[in-house]
């Protein structure tokens, strides 16, 4: 295991689109495009499978050093209403795109941290967005909730509204670890929202862990993971820390680089974490995924109806996902779009009427064939792979995998490629093979993180 580390541990990105965001073709992409690109989807899918909403809450009340997200660092609540009106109203310059109601199907409030509005703000934004709107059957309703922060009332609230998932940002126990990433959070902070959770009738409660951050070794790893298993939640997140301080703002500064487990050390938190969810009854969906055998998430992969976007895994797939709120992506499955990334931009575009785009990419022919086996991949470990009928760089691919497959990470029988047990840490580096635009224009600088 050690020597295929060593040969597959690269930087590579972790697929919640393709193209990936540093190949978006600009010049392809324009605000009018993406609303070309928005209608069109909703017209062919609203009746049937409706649409997602995902909405970005930006704040938060202290920065964790080991975050790549984009947020805003504040303690002053009064930015709760003004922002949440910008939404509403950047909500009803999609609206005036469709020309009928759109039927939900899902929703995440991500963030930031969307705990750190109180539950009388986010009923009012949600009741907002409910009223223009038809609630599919069965809906997939969720949340990221702070455990610091989270409050009886926001689980209640959330869940009178039709919420039923909930993720709390666990990632260590381990005093020094939580130190060095400025995220001190006690077990009995956890121990009480998930509790509130069950008592209240939430019946998708999930922990989000991290390995390889800073200070992390086994003992500390094998520790957070028998705590969390005190309190049982229907799916975990086992996320690898991104190290990626070169990108503008994610604060990943409260440690030394030498303080990160090496490369192999990180993947023997992984290997043995596996190892121990998978003996306390937790099955293995996707990449970094983790749920018990009653969950959605372990339903919907055995049933091969498995998605992965921008949200990252997700038990119900719906053609259009409109993204609202500061930085948020969207996906109308022909195009990619971000929002701007500021505060007051964001605030200022949509008062002055604009969708606030910032930039995107419209997916060709090419894009979309490609995307579709990256998904597959990405959600069922599988594809079915045709070279003669590929692009011509495509032919590269049956080469590499060919050498996957001596190493044992995949399965060819003729134009179907398997992702086997012992390749699922390195599905990332299986999808790879499969990436044109990065194959074709390979970064001079280090984009991404590394793939273990």
């Amino acid at each position: 295991m050690n020597s295929l580390i060593d040969k597959y541990n690269i930087p590579g990105p972790r697929y919640t689109s393709y193209p990936t965001v540093p190949y978006w073709d600009e010049s392809t992409f324009s605000p009018e495009k993406w609303k070309e690109t928005v209608i069109r989807s909703f017209h062919e899918s609203n009746a049937e499978e409706g649409i997602s909403i995902y909405i970005h809450l930006p704040f938060c009340e202290a920065l964790c050093t080991f975050c790549a997200c984009h947020k805003r660092i504040t303690k002053q609540h009064s930015v709760e209403i003004p922002y949440l009106e910008s939404v509403l109203k950047e909500w009803k310059l999609y609206l005036d795109l469709f020309n009928e109601r759109p039927k939900l199907k899902e929703l995440h409030l991500g963030g930031g941290t969307p705990t750190f509005f109180s539950p009388e703000n986010l009923r009012t934004l949600l009741e907002g967005i409910f009223s223009t709107v038809e609630i599919a059957e069965h809906p997939e309703f969720s949340f990221e909730g702070h455990p610091n922060n989270t409050t009886k009332e926001h689980l209640q609230t959330l869940y009178d509204l039709g919420f039923r998932r909930v993720s709390f940002g666990v990632q260590d126990y381990d005093p020094k670890v939580q130190k060095a990433i400025n995220r001190i959070q006690p077990f009995e902070n956890v121990k009480n929202v998930t509790e509130w959770a069950k008592e209240i009738g939430y019946r998708g409660i999930s922990h989000d862990l991290v390995f390889g951050l800073p200070h992390q070794n086994w003992d500390a790893m094998e520790h957070t993971i028998r705590k969390t298993m005190e309190l049982k939640p229907d799916r975990l997140a086992f996320y690898s820390y991104a190290h990626v301080p070169w990108v503008k703002g994610v604060g990943q500064r409260g440690f030394d680089e030498n303080d990160l487990p090496s490369g192999e050390e990180k993947r023997r938190l992984y290997e043995d974490g596996k190892r121990l969810l998978q003996d306390l009854g937790y099955i293995e969906v996707g990449m970094d995924h983790f749920s018990l055998e009653h969950d959605d998430l372990y339903q919907s992969l055995i049933h091969k109806k498995l998605h992965r976007n921008f949200m990252g895994y997700t038990s119900s797939k719906t053609q259009l996902m409109v993204g609202l709120g500061m930085s948020a992506i969207s996906d109308s499955w022909y195009a990619f779009a971000q929002n701007v990334k500021t505060v007051e931009e964001y605030q200022k575009m949509v008062e002055g009427g604009e969708i606030p785009v910032v930039k995107g990419h419209v997916l060709s022919e090419e894009d979309l064939i490609v995307r579709r086996h990256i998904l597959n991949l990405m959600c069922q470990l599988e594809t079915t792979f045709d070279v003669n009928n590929s692009f011509p760089e495509l032919e590269n691919a049956l080469e590499m995998l060919q050498e996957m497959e001596n190493d044992g990470l995949v399965e060819i029988n003729g134009t179907e490629i398997k992702i086997t047990e012992a390749g699922r840490a390195f599905t990332r580096n299986v999808a790879m093979v499969f990436d044109l635009r990065m194959m074709r224009n390979k970064p001079e600088t280090r984009i991404f993180s590394m793939t273990i």
